[in-house]
């Protein structure tokens, strides 16, 4: 596995790049940037020209995450070349958030492989219920690790787009799968989030919107945990208390929720993923000390399940409502991940308006909110 990478900040142009292309031969390019980079009219024709053989994919952000920070309007480009492993990479077009699990599946069926080890997702942030996305990929599936998320729009929830070699458009799922006993693929899952107040039961719930907790009215209650000035600031607010779903007769956090929209006439909350009847949750809070300490967990667990001396592609998803938390200080998150995982593994990666991961310590691959996600890469050429 053959890694290269090239950065340009908010205030640097395309003309900035290099004159030569680091890697000309690689065959897979993944791009993060803002709404507006993807924008820009040569963007697509300029990558094509540096990496002639590549499929080019990626997807614009609420930040881009690099080994050296954080950071907004810039453009990442991380090259890599195969030396072993294969891939095949696929997309379409979504017709509807209603069609997010048979979209899925038919991704899914394109991939499917006795040899696939691994499967990168990248879909648009807004039209797409990422719950029911990697419902669909795991039918057809089965417990093949999948990782990414969804894209982002900074904290404007208004536009995201995503990159498939000529093509820059809205409403776009990406996937790509990666194949054979070469591939090393690796995942983390860190929070810091600490639940609070009792638990509640889901009472009355349509995929992601929540009415009921308890038999009772789901917003007013939710308005009393967060009190009444957080209350007036809602939905805003509601990215520093995420829900907490508790795994079935345990008390650990099987996912976190964000809160995206509330309902005053039907006394509802919206979250970024579904939130099922019968479900048990709490709210959380959290500083940032907590949540770089959670990011550390993602990036320990990653080295626990590979070995990481030796060249690797740390591609970490953080929410975006970390990055509301930890504002200015964002980058903590990025250096401990680095940290623990060393020099040797390149880091690329964008805050999300969701991530796509195994449960920590299993191949459940679910949406997670407010989470650090990190999906690590690497080969073994000798295998």
């Amino acid at each position: 596995m053959i890694i290269r990478q090239e950065s340009l900040t908010a205030k640097m142009s395309l003309k900035d790049l290099a004159a030569t292309s680091p890697l000309p031969s690689a065959n897979l390019v993944l791009v993060f940037g803002s709404v507006k980079r993807f924008s820009e009219a040569k963007l697509q024709s300029t990558l094509k020209a540096r990496y002639p053989a590549a499929q080019i994919i990626g997807c614009s952000t609420s930040g881009e995450i690099t080994a050296t920070g954080v950071y907004d309007d810039s453009l990442q480009i991380t090259a890599i070349l195969w030396e072993k492993a294969v891939q095949r990479v696929t997309h379409t077009k979504m017709t509807g958030m209603q069609n997010s699990f048979e979209t899925a599946v038919t991704l899914a069926k394109q991939l499917k492989s006795d040899s696939l080890k691994a499967v990168l997702v990248y879909s648009d942030g807004l039209n797409v219920n990422g719950s029911e996305l990697l419902e669909g990929f795991k039918s057809e599936l089965g417990e093949t690790p999948i990782m990414g998320g969804m894209a982002g729009d900074g904290f404007n929830f208004n536009k995201t787009v995503q990159l498939f070699n000529d093509t820059s458009s809205d409403g776009l799922v990406i996937a790509v799968g990666l194949y054979g006993n070469s591939l090393i693929a690796a995942t983390g899952v860190g929070r810091g989030w600490k639940p609070y107040g009792p638990p509640r039961k889901v009472t009355k719930s349509d995929k992601n919107v929540v009415l009921e907790l308890d038999g009772k009215p789901a917003l007013p209650l939710y308005n009393m945990y967060i009190g009444a000035h957080s209350a007036k600031e809602l939905p805003g607010s509601g990215l520093k208390f995420p829900f907490a779903v508790i795994e079935e007769g345990k008390r650990d956090i099987e996912k976190i929720r964000t809160l995206l929209a509330i309902d005053p006439k039907t006394n509802s909350l919206t979250f970024a993923g579904n939130v099922d009847e019968g479900e048990t949750v709490r709210l959380c809070q959290s500083t940032h000390d907590r949540l770089v300490e959670g990011a550390g967990d993602a990036a320990h667990l990653v080295s626990s399940h590979a070995n990481v001396n030796q060249t690797g592609l740390a591609i970490c998803v953080s929410c975006v409502g970390r990055k509301g938390v930890m504002a200015d200080l964002v980058a903590d998150e990025v250096k401990l991940v680095q940290q623990i995982l060393g020099n040797q593994t390149a880091i690329t990666g964008f805050y999300s308006y969701g991530e796509f991961a195994p449960r920590p310590d299993t191949n459940d691959s679910v949406l997670h909110n407010q989470t650090m996600t990190i999906g690590y890469l690497s080969e073994d050429l000798l295998a």
